[in-house]
């Protein structure tokens, strides 16, 4: 299966103008540089945004916008 990474799917919900905290999450992760683009894997992902993600206040929302990723990969 070739599906596209958590970023590629995360930077389809960008909106600048939004409130949504999926949304927000996705334009912050947009302006971080270390952001692992390529992965596809949960466990990195969730790490990586545990030790360096100051920008998201809490992991729900990363569990949220990983399951709307599941979900656009099935």
């Amino acid at each position: 299966m070739n599906q596209e990474s958590f970023y590629r799917y995360l930077m389809t919900q960008r909106n600048p103008n939004s409130a949504d905290e999926i949304e927000q999450f996705a334009n912050n992760a947009f302006l971080d540089s270390a952001f692992p683009k390529q992965s596809t894997d949960f466990e990195e992902i969730s790490q990586y945004l545990e030790e360096n993600a100051d920008y998201l206040p809490s992991m729900t929302i990363f569990d949220a916008a990983w399951r709307r990723y599941l979900d656009a990969m099935n």
